[in-house]
This record gives structure tokens, sequence and C-alpha cells, in this order.
């Protein structure tokens, strides 16, 4: 069906939609899609998402060494699962927020050491401290970029980013775009809003339900690239179970949609195509204010037609 059909709730108009993804090879297997929205205010959308496969392989063509010496190949398939949301005067926001993930790209081709594994405590410690410092590289790019052009001045954004290999996962993230793990029926913010309202809350002068609490609840504290100062990246390491569902959205979605009705759609939705459609379609209907990106990956379970 096309992205532009919206009989019987449908894809709604301008929704983009990635191919379903189902993967064996990463030791877990993996449903995964996305989809973003304009909304119904904006004029342009300066959300931006990625979903990427990456992995090593090895396959014996010809050998004449005894067949138990060796596997018939060796296969190690990790993902990558990002969401940004550019922020910034005209068309800023919507380069800051491709900038981000094109750079990001770039600085993991040019790794020379890719580790694929967690298995060793070094590794881990590697993989975390290299998120922190890309993201300080995406940081100081975007910054570059708006020192050298008057159009790009005091453009930025969030960044949040996952990486996957089997049952292990390493997040960073800057901003108030969010991470959600969906596992036993609960929903759990995994990332923390880099807002003054969650400022506000941290230091006790708001229990979130006042007036001052929501009207700074999109005041950013740090983003990518606009606010000058050195960012501080939030890096986290954590295991997931089979039928884990990992949700990366922007605050289109969630300033739309409270936690309770994401968790009804995850629960609900046969397939993460189903649920990220739901979920964008969820925003719309109430109200649609900005741009509206979501990420969804399942893990451990086939795909249900």
């Amino acid at each position: 069906m096309s992205a532009q059909e919206d009989a019987n709730g449908e894809f709604s108009p301008g929704i983009r939609q990635n191919p379903y993804i189902h993967d064996s090879g990463s030791l877990m297997p993996i449903d995964a899609a996305a989809a973003t929205h304009l909304g119904h205010v904006r004029s342009n959308n300066e959300d931006h998402y990625l979903v990427m496969r990456l992995g090593r392989s090895l396959e014996t063509l010809y050998t004449n060494l005894d067949s138990e010496l060796l596997a018939a190949s060796y296969d190690l398939t990790g993902y990558g699962l990002l969401v940004a949301d550019g922020l910034g005067r005209m068309a800023a926001g919507e380069v800051a927020s491709k900038t981000a993930l094109t750079t990001l790209v770039e600085l993991i081709v040019d790794t020379p050491d890719w580790i694929l594994g967690f298995d060793e405590t070094e590794h881990s410690e590697k993989i975390q401290s290299r998120m922190a410092d890309r993201f300080l590289r995406i940081d100081e790019t975007l910054k570059d970029h708006g020192n050298h052009d008057a159009a790009l001045t005091g453009m930025g954004t969030t960044l949040t980013a996952v990486a996957t290999l089997g049952k292990d996962m390493v997040i960073g993230h800057v901003g108030d775009s969010r991470a959600y793990l969906f596992r036993d029926d609960t929903l759990r913010q995994l990332t923390t809003d880099h807002t003054v309202a969650q400022e506000m809350i941290k230091d006790g002068t708001s229990d979130g339900s006042d007036t001052q609490y929501r009207s700074m609840r999109h005041v950013l504290t740090a983003a990518l690239g606009s606010l000058g100062s050195r960012v501080q990246p939030e890096v986290q390491r954590l295991r997931l179970n089979y039928q884990d569902q990992l949700l990366l959205c922007t605050d289109g979605l969630t300033a739309m949609v409270d936690d309770q009705t994401i968790a009804s759609i995850l629960r609900d939705a046969r397939s993460s195509e189903q649920a990220c459609r739901d979920l964008v379609t969820a925003a719309l209907t109430a109200g649609g204010y900005d741009n509206v990106t979501v990420v969804l990956a399942r893990f451990g379970s086939s795909r249900q037609e």
C-alpha cells in the first residue's frame, strides 16, 4: 500500500516507512521499522532517522582442513538505530539533524578497528568511549558549520543513537528525543530529557504538574551544536531480553501521546511496522503540532503475519 493512502486507518499522508527487517544473523532475531511525518503545523520536517545493519563475516570456500576444525561460516551482525530532531531558524534545524546522522556514519566508517563484541570489559568500555567521542565530534562539526555559514548560525539537534549486538546494547543521547524499553508489559524511559523542566524536577522545584513545568518541557539544556558549551553525552550499556521492544522517538510523539498510550500501541501491534504507523497516527490525531519520528526494533521474535 502506498504511503499516501489513508483509507480505513491505513498510512496517513506523508508517512515514510522503511521496509520490514527480519534478521536471524544478529544472534537474536530483529523486527525493525521506522516512520516520520511532517505533522499538521510545521512547514518542513527537521527530524531524521536512520536504521543501519553492520557486521563482519567469514565464509570458507575451499579447504582441505578437517571439517570439525572450522565452521562453514562466521557471521556477526549488529544494528544502529538513530533519531535526531533539529533546531534552528529556517532550514538550519533540518540541516543540523541530517548532518549529525551523516557525520556519525562517516566517523564509524573511518574507524580502523571495528569492535563487534562486548564479551571483554576492555571492549565494552572502548565502545562506550567511542560513542561519547563521536557525539563530541558531531557537536564540533555542527558548530564549525554554523561559524562558517551565517544561515546556519545557532543550528543544533538532539541525537539518540543505539548500537546493538546480540543481547548487548549501548545508547548515546543528548537532548529531548527519547529511547524507551518495553519489557514484561512495562514501558520504561531509558534516556533523560535534557530540558529545563527535567532540571526542575531534579532539583525539587516542580512535581511535574504545574504550569511552569509544562512551559519548560521544550527548553533544552543540552543539544549538539547550538548551545555553545561543550556537551556531555549520556552513554549507557544495557542487556536485551527476548521479546524486548526498543523505541526511539522525537518529542513530536511524546508531547502528543502519553506513556500509557504508547505502551498500549506497542502491546497490541502485530509488527514493528504496524506499531510505527499507529504511533505516528496517534500523534497526528492528538494535534500533530510538531514533526513526529519513531524507530522501533523488536528482539527475539518473528514477525506475526
